[in-house]
């Protein structure tokens, strides 16, 4: 009996040992590599600090809650954020990693990719696109429950990104991983007319901008990112194939919604009885259309270099 237990420990401290647990994390229920997603916590981030986005505030709780509900899923989930600059896209893909590793990108499970530093020469497509497939099925491998955030979508050179084919549908197979239990989460401003305008039309027509249904600008979306030359996803398999689980708008943002995230800003810097800068900061800001002074150009991008001429 002593012997079979000598074996068994200098089995279990063995290189071996560490190869074999890496696949079984890879393809188990049980061991999700530091996974420990608090739903709870992110719909009370999502609703407390986005301003102005009940429809990403709804999509990315819903679809995430659904996803993380089902242990053994069919397919990735694949969200798309799409809004103009400032509107909270890069703040929720950072909140959707602090609540699922509680470390957002400190996390060796959530992996970015910016095209401008990890894609920037258009002419080495192919040789980007063996690299992404390497990258993304070498993490999977590491860990099913990856994260990987596409920043920039409008950046990416048109056919990289369709060399994610094969990981996002639901028939396919990959190797030794579970990759249905990935997240994917693009991001760009492409799509940002329709969205702006379907707002726009909702503001003029004396209707509350949360009459704005998801379902108004899916349709509208998938067709803008296709069609444009300046998308990631231009003519790609991955829109075609119909493999993203939801686009997410982010609407343009209004007066209200800029001082509030101006008021976020001064508690953070212990200065939250400064009415005064909420005020100054919210009129400096440019808004168009020009005529009805609707929404912000900047949404809350230029908020702390605003902030800071006030103070």
């Amino acid at each position: 009996m002593l012997a079979v237990l000598s074996v068994l420990l200098l089995y279990l401290c063995s290189p071996v040992c560490g190869v074999f647990q890496k696949l079984y994390c890879s393809i188990s229920d049980s061991c999700d590599c530091d996974f420990k997603p608090n739903i709870r916590d992110l719909e009370w981030d999502l609703y407390k600090n986005v301003y102005g986005q009940h429809l990403a505030q709804d999509i990315v709780s819903e679809e995430v809650g659904r996803f993380l509900q089902n242990k053994n899923p069919d397919r990735p989930l694949v969200l798309s954020f799409h809004g103009s600059s400032g509107t909270g896209k890069t703040l929720v893909s950072s909140m959707l990693g602090n609540h699922l590793y509680g470390s957002a990108m400190s996390s060796p499970y959530v992996h970015q990719f910016i095209p401008t530093l990890h894609f920037p020469l258009p002419n080495r497509v192919k040789q980007y696109r063996e690299e992404l497939k390497s990258w993304v099925q070498g993490n999977l491998t590491e860990c099913a429950r990856s994260v990987f955030l596409f920043d920039e979508m409008e950046k990416m050179p048109p056919g990289l990104i369709d060399v994610l084919e094969p990981f996002l549908g639901p028939s396919h197979v990959v190797f030794r991983t579970n990759y249905r239990k990935a997240i994917y989460v693009f991001i760009g401003t492409t799509g940002e007319e329709v969205i702006n305008r379907k707002a726009l039309e909702s503001r003029q027509a004396g209707r509350d901008r949360e009459e704005i249904r998801s379902s108004d600008l899916q349709e509208a979306i998938a067709r803008a990112v296709y069609n444009s030359s300046a998308s990631g996803f231009f003519r790609s398999g991955i829109i075609k194939q119909k493999l993203i689980t939801r686009f997410v708008p982010f609407l343009p943002l209004c007066r209200r919604h800029v001082e509030r995230c101006v008021q976020s800003q001064l508690c953070q810097r212990g200065s939250c009885g400064r009415g005064d800068v909420v005020e100054a900061v919210g009129g400096d800001m440019t808004y168009a259309p020009v005529k009805g002074h609707y929404f912000s150009t900047t949404g809350c991008k230029a908020v702390p270099a605003k902030i800071n001429l006030f103070l």
